[in-house]
């Protein structure tokens, strides 16, 4: 079966889950959903060496792992599948080996019969990033055995045959709808890389525009990801329900996070931000912190059509920049002297003969930003693989969560 997906007959094709993230945020719509620990259980310092957690008041107080939150826990169903016992999603416990285009991924999903269970399909980008587990490392060969970003006492996981270790990226059924990526007319759907611990949008082969199958450039060199489905309530995980409590502050009640509704317009690097958040007072609150990513990701907005990724009737952020990259207090694993960062406006990177930056990954994307240019050698603002260089600085954008 083929599916041509176009963003002018989009709605007759979006998912349950994508229609639901449409319903006006605020709307009473009387669902939560649990925000799972990321797992990430040491400090780090600027330049990426591990550390003695700080104590209260000392720098770089505030990391992930001091705020920790609700464990991840599962139970493994003895039928292939694995119940999440916070989300109670139920997850295909082994996923085959072999790379998917977008379309082929939900029809395989969809035509699943696995635990008795017939109603499997490919999880949206939010219930994809709830099983990431930060404690999770890629390595050299020469470094030691790699870890994957995904809890592998219960779930299997196959890194690629060859060279692109790197590459173990999942799909999620959540259509990125801003526009095309990468370079030219490429669409993309959001996908998790349980390889190397981040969030992007990976091309499906199709033309944004028309939906056809591409012919030429990159969307026609589309490699497929991995897909591991998904059983359970489709529209309820990551439905928020923000509420403006009028004092400068945002009550999500689908996860009992409060946020800081507006970011104070200040550009800052790792160690000030989990300072800034640590010393803040707001709305009669002074237990504020600087997010983990899992609990900055659950406030994006994949569903709007135009920057930033958040919904504006209840946020703001300052500054009017293509670059609207906000800290969490994660340590990136696999280069601990970066910390992940979740874009809420494009996230740029360049490959090829590209000259200029564009929205390669996509807004609502998790990449990770140097913690600090202090004692280290930076001398461009990328951060490269084998593929492209992604935008990379050391002054971001802080919103605080309580």
């Amino acid at each position: 079966m083929t599916r041509r997906l176009s963003p002018f007959t989009l709605a007759s094709y979006l998912t349950p889950a994508l229609l639901a993230l449409s319903t006006q945020a605020g709307m009473a719509q009387d669902v939560t959903f649990a925000i799972v620990d990321t797992m990430q259980d040491a400090c780090y310092d600027n330049i990426g060496v591990k550390i003695t957690c700080p104590a209260v008041g000392e720098a770089l107080y505030g990391q992930d792992t001091q705020h920790p939150r609700l464990a991840a826990s599962y139970t493994d169903n003895g039928d292939g599948t694995v119940l999440d016992d916070n989300t109670q999603l139920v997850w295909q416990q082994t996923p085959q080996n072999e790379r998917l285009q977008y379309a082929d991924a939900l029809d395989y999903c969809e035509a699943l019969e696995l635990g008795d269970r017939t109603d499997w399909r490919v999880p949206s980008i939010k219930e994809l990033y709830s099983l990431a587990d930060n404690r999770g490392e890629l390595l050299t060969p020469e470094e030691g055995e790699p870890t994957p970003y995904i809890d592998t006492s219960v779930f299997d996981f196959f890194y690629p045959d060859g060279e692109m270790i790197f590459a173990g990226q999942y799909w999620s059924n959540t259509l990125y709808i801003k526009g095309p990526v990468q370079n030219g007319m490429n669409q993309a759907a959001f996908g998790f890389n349980f390889a190397d611990g981040h969030i992007k949008s990976y091309g499906t082969g199709l033309n944004f525009y028309t939906g056809a199958a591409a012919t030429s450039g990159l969307a026609s060199q589309a490699p497929g990801n991995y897909v591991r489905c998904v059983s359970g309530d489709e529209g309820v995980y990551g439905v928020n329900e923000f509420a403006d409590n009028g004092d400068g502050t945002v009550t999500d009640a689908a996860t009992g996070r409060m946020w800081q509704q507006s970011d104070d317009g200040a550009r800052r690097e790792w160690d000030d931000a989990l300072a800034y958040c640590e010393a803040l007072e707001l709305g009669g609150h002074d237990d504020w912190y600087l997010p983990t990513s899992k609990e900055l990701q659950s406030i994006v907005d994949y569903r709007r059509t135009g920057f930033p990724a958040i919904d504006e009737n209840y946020f703001m952020i300052t500054e009017d920049s293509e670059t609207l990259d906000f800290w969490t207090s994660t340590t990136f694993g696999d280069w601990k002297n970066y910390a992940n960062v979740i874009a809420f406006g494009k996230a740029l990177s360049m490959a090829g003969e590209q000259t200029e930056f564009t929205d390669w990954h996509g807004a609502g994307a998790q990449r990770s930003s140097i913690k600090s240019t202090a004692d280290q050698e930076m001398t461009e603002d990328t951060t490269c693989s084998i593929n492209a260089c992604d935008y990379n600085r050391a002054d971001n954008l802080v919103r605080c969560v309580r």
